[in-house]
C-alpha cells in the first residue's frame, strides 16, 4: 500500500457525469483467502472485516460513486455468505447478480462464466480483495480516446521484486509483462480492467484461465494499454496488508465502521 497526504479527509470520488452508468460491472470474490484464516477464520475473503465492515461493502461503495448501476459478482467459496450479506444490491443503490464457480476457474474463467450476464458492450472487473484510489471516468475516457480492447488500472510500487510488473510504451501501450520483475520501483497492475467484449470472446470456456497470465500476454500490440493510477493501492491478501487496511480504507470512505455488520458476517 501507498499513501499521500491528507488521506484521512479525502472523500469517496463521485462521478460527475455517470458515464459509467450502462457499463456492468464484474467483482471476482471467489477466493479462499488462506493466507488470511488466522485473522477472519472461515469468512470469505471478500467479506473480511475492515475498519467494522466487510470488506465488499467498500467496493460496492466504490462502484456506485462512479454511477455503475449493473453488478456481477463472481462468488466460489463463501457463496452464500456473500448473496446474504449483498443481496439484491439495493443498499448500494445497485441491482447486483451472482455468477457461481463450482469449482476453482481462475481469473479468466471466472470471467468467461459470468459472460452471459454482460448487458453492456465493454465490461468493468475488479478483484475482490483489493482497492485502488482511481477515477473510473478518468479511465473509461483513457480507454475510449485510445480505442482499446483492454485497459488495465496501474500503479507504481516502490518494490517490485513481489509482483509481475508491466512495460509500457509511450502511448500507454502495455510493451510485455515480466512475471519476476527485477528489483526497484516498478508499475504493476491494480486488479482493475475495462475490457470489450472481444477480450471475454478470446477467453476459453470451462476449465481453469488466467487472464493475467494467458489471456492478456495474447493482446500486446493489439490494443491493450495501461491507465498509469497515481492514487493509493493496497489489496487484502496478506496479513501486513489487511492490518494496514483497517486504518486505510475507513479514512478513504470517511466511514467510521458498523458492528452490526461485522457480527453479521462473522455469524
Amino acid at each position: 500500500m501507498s499513501s499521500g497526504p491528507g488521506l484521512a479527509s479525502s472523500a469517496v470520488p463521485q462521478a460527475e457525469n455517470g458515464a459509467l452508468r450502462g457499463v456492468t460491472a464484474l467483482v471476482l470474490a471467489g477466493g479462499f483467502g488462506t493466507r488470511l484464516r488466522p485473522a477472519v477464520g472461515d469468512t470469505p475473503k471478500a467479506l473480511a472485516p475492515v475498519g467494522g465492515r466487510p470488506f465488499l461493502h467498500y467496493l460496492l461503495r466504490y462502484l456506485s460513486s462512479h454511477g455503475v448501476q449493473d453488478v456481477v459478482i463472481g462468488t466460489g467459496y463463501g457463496a452464500e455468505q456473500i448473496r446474504t450479506y449483498c443481496g439484491d444490491g439495493a443498499p448500494w443503490g445497485l441491482r447486483v447478480r451472482y455468477s457461481h464457480e463450482a469449482a476453482p476457474l481462475g481469473t479468466g474463467g471466472a470471467i468467461k462464466q459470468a459472460e452471459g450476464l454482460v448487458t453492456s458492450e465493454r465490461l468493468l472487473v475488479m478483484n475482490g480483495d483489493s482497492l485502488v484510489r482511481a477515477d473510473l471516468d478518468e479511465v473509461l475516457a483513457f480507454h475510449e480516446q485510445r480505442a482499446a480492447l483492454g485497459t488495465i488500472v496501474l500503479v507504481r510500487v516502490p518494490e517490485r521484486a513481489r509482483f509481475g510488473s508491466v512495460a509500457l510504451r509511450e502511448d500507454g501501450a502495455i510493451a510485455g509483462f515480466a512475471e519476476k520483475a527485477a528489483e526497484g520501483t516498478g508499475w504493476i497492475s491494480a486488479g482493475v480492467y475495462l475490457l470489450e467484449r472481444e477480450v471475454l470472446a478470446d477467453i476459453p470456456e470451462g476449465r481453469q484461465t488466467s487472464v493475467e497470465h494467458e489471456v492478456f500476454p495474447r493482446f500486446v500490440g493489439r490494443g491493450l494499454y495501461g491507465f498509469t493510477c497515481p492514487g493509493e493501492f493496497l489489496d487484502i491478501g496478506t496479513p501486513d496488508a489487511y492490518a494496514a487496511a483497517q486504518a486505510f480504507v475507513p479514512a478513504w470512505f470517511g466511514d467510521p465502521g458498523n458492528e452490526q455488520a461485522e457480527r453479521a458476517v462473522r455469524g
